[in-house]
């Protein structure tokens, strides 16, 4: 949260939305702080790579909204 990229937090996951570099350095600094505090971490990654395209984040999350209601 303290990156300011947007990001969203559910029981699974943690999804962040940025550049390339800025979200691989993000997931170092994470796994770096679990790190810190436990012997073990473990890491899944999933990467949806567009180029140019941005708050894609919540706009898929409206158009799926929409679909379901329509």
């Amino acid at each position: 949260r303290d990156s300011g990229l947007p990001n969203h937090t559910d029981a699974m996951f943690t999804t962040v939305e940025g550049d390339w570099d800025e979200v691989l350095d993000l997931i170092r600094e994470a796994v770096d702080a679990v790190a810190a505090k436990a012997p073990r971490v473990s890491v899944v990654l999933k990467a949806d790579i567009r180029p140019g395209v941005a708050g894609a984040l919540t706009a898929k999350v409206q158009s799926l909204e929409r679909h379901l209601a329509g």
